[in-house]
């Protein structure tokens, strides 16, 4: 495991350690079951779907103009993205559960919380902050714990979104989940943060059929979603390049656009 995740798997089990002192496992569990059912993604990435991530700043490229998060939600639907995904963690990112509520709540799409899940009280968390869905990082998890919260995440309703960095990612992923797990592919390299787009290309050939596959990172304009939709990705995951902007509603049309044109079409 890089430096980098290391750390972020560190933080996110003593994160867990004082949640459960402030609020026990039995609350949490209550308060997800009380939340509305999740949104389903049935549907999503027949056609070239995106989407759009709200975070606060990146470790890599630092602070992003600040914006009131559902105003940003709001213009990533308005732009026709299919799914909204909100960065919950607090350190690095400074992401919090508040804005995946807020987010979750104002908007009619699914949500997805976004983080560096090690623990079950995690999911509970997620659900009861309104997510219908989270990413489960495939490098910081065993494969029990990888199957075990995909599971557990999946007897709430939610759906999940896998992601991995490598063939030895992929090929465990693909041992410990079926046909309704997305399987997303992240070009960023965590030990050094930097982007290495051929990955998307690397790892293309080995997506099976009939999984939706998203393509994560360095995804700066229309012309990346090109590229990746060329390569069989029925959807992608943009972030930095959206909260950059001043008309992020624009930017998501457009990428959407040139993904259709460029999608694989699916038999």
């Amino acid at each position: 495991m890089s430096s980098f995740l290391d750390t972020m798997a560190r933080s996110s089990r003593q994160r867990v350690e004082e949640a459960v002192r402030a609020r026990p496992l039995a609350a949490v569990a209550e308060a997800a079951a009380e939340q509305r059912a999740p949104r389903p993604i049935d549907g999503f990435g027949r056609s070239f779907d995106l989407i759009a991530e709200i975070k606060p700043r990146s470790p890599a490229t630092g602070a992003f103009p600040v914006r009131d998060h559902v105003e940003s939600a709001s213009s990533y639907r308005q732009g026709g993205a299919a799914m909204i995904s909100v960065l919950t963690e607090p350190g690095a990112f400074g992401g919090s559960l508040d804005v995946l509520r807020r987010v979750g709540s104002a908007v009619d799409i699914p949500v997805m919380a976004k983080d560096f899940l090690v623990d079950p009280y995690q999911v509970y968390q997620a659900r009861a902050s309104g997510a219908d869905g989270i990413l489960l990082i495939a490098r910081i998890l065993p494969d029990e714990a990888l199957s075990a919260l995909r599971l557990l995440a999946e007897s709430l309703g939610m759906f999940t979104l896998l992601e991995v960095f490598d063939q030895h990612d992929l090929d465990r992923v693909l041992a410990a989940s079926d046909h309704g797990s997305l399987i997303g592919v992240n070009c960023r390299d965590l030990d050094s943060l930097d982007v290495a787009p051929d990955r998307h290309r690397d790892l293309a050939g080995s997506l099976p059929a009939g999984r939706v596959a998203v393509a994560e990172s360095g995804l700066h304009g229309p012309e990346d979603v090109e590229r990746v939709a060329a390569l069989g990705y029925r959807a992608a995951l943009v972030g930095s390049s959206l909260m950059r902007s001043d008309r992020p509603a624009d930017v998501v049309s457009s990428m959407i656009e040139a993904g259709r044109r460029a999608e694989v079409v699916v038999q």
